[in-house]
């Protein structure tokens, strides 16, 4: 339970793929403990994970806990794998019950999310999309990443987003393997950084100039992934960042001209510009998303809403 005067106190779990990032906080600018945990096996990590929550817990309380993982979760609360780690290709995690393992001593509000989801909420609290309700996060690192954000609230149905894993239509001539070994012509196998290793046969991607052909491919199925998110949600805003783009800043204005040209005049885009811009966090996005997952277990507890603008603690807006 929170103790007067720490009702604000939020614990926020980040659990990576490498690594976990657990934050205790108010908001972005009060950050009381931030420490990092290896991601090995579930019976090392979450144990050295739960003990750094019941520190917490024990000298400050907290009143609300957030989970951002790596995927895919099962997050259907009817479901009786609710709270899992599913058929991830990491050793040992599928079927692991990270939400109920991680909150179980703790009687707060529990939120529980994929990363990227968190990121995005965490853009719409504090970062690149403050005042937005509808909203999309792409990260285009190892994979491709996406969060989406409708009416307020991350997008469920039989389970969450998976966009890199759509087809796309290749760019004519681009016959690289798909890095993907499930899918021939998907954007993570064609447009990931894993991806990208593979097209720069042996080159360091830091020698290539912006204006290489090897971007085209990359582009060309960027701004498609991002025709699909427009015509299917319809987001105001979407940003697009992770190691392949943060690093090549060019390819930002480059994949919203093709999706324009790709819209071809069937939907307009809003009048403010630019639509895809790059996520104002940057590695504070997914400790900080965490901390936004249990923003929004807090504000669904004490009936407030989805409104992330108005429902959630926005620490730096005081």
């Amino acid at each position: 339970m929170a103790r007067d005067g720490e009702t604000r106190l939020r614990a926020g779990i980040e659990l990576g793929g490498t690594k976990c990032v657990c934050t205790l906080a108010r908001g972005p600018r009060e950050i009381l403990d931030q420490r990092t945990v290896r991601t090995t096996r579930p019976d090392e990590t979450l144990p050295a994970i739960l003990a750094i929550l019941q520190e917490w817990h024990a000298a400050r309380g907290f009143a609300a806990l957030g989970i951002a993982s790596f995927g895919p979760l099962e997050l259907d609360s009817s479901s009786s794998r609710f709270g899992q780690i599913l058929a991830t290709t990491k050793a040992a995690w599928p079927g692991t019950d990270v939400r109920g393992i991680l909150s179980a001593p703790f009687a707060v509000p529990v939120g529980f999310d994929t990363d990227v989801n968190g990121a995005a909420l965490a853009e719409i609290a504090w970062g690149c999309a403050k005042g937005i309700d509808d909203f999309a996060y792409v990260t285009v690192g190892t994979g491709v990443g996406v969060g989406l954000v409708v009416h307020g609230l991350p997008t469920r149905g039989i389970g969450h987003s998976e966009l890199g894993h759509i087809r796309v239509p290749r760019l004519p001539g681009d016959d690289q393997p798909s890095f993907c070994r499930f899918h021939d012509d998907c954007v993570e196998g064609l447009a990931s950084g894993s991806a990208l290793v593979l097209r720069l046969r042996g080159r360091s991607v830091g020698d290539v100039d912006p204006d290489d052909p090897v971007w085209e491919p990359v582009v060309h199925t960027l701004a498609a992934m991002c025709h699909a998110i427009v015509c299917a949600t319809g987001p105001h805003r979407i940003a697009l960042g992770g190691g392949v783009v943060a690093g090549q800043p060019h390819l930002l204005e480059k994949i919203e001209a093709k999706l324009i040209a790709s819209l071809n005049g069937y939907m307009r885009l809003p009048d403010t510009t630019p639509y895809i811009v790059a996520p104002a966090l940057g590695d504070r996005a997914g400790p900080l998303g965490a901390i936004a997952v249990a923003d929004l277990a807090l504000a669904r507890e004490g009936g407030v809403g989805p409104d992330l603008r108005r429902g959630m603690i926005a620490e730096d807006s005081r």
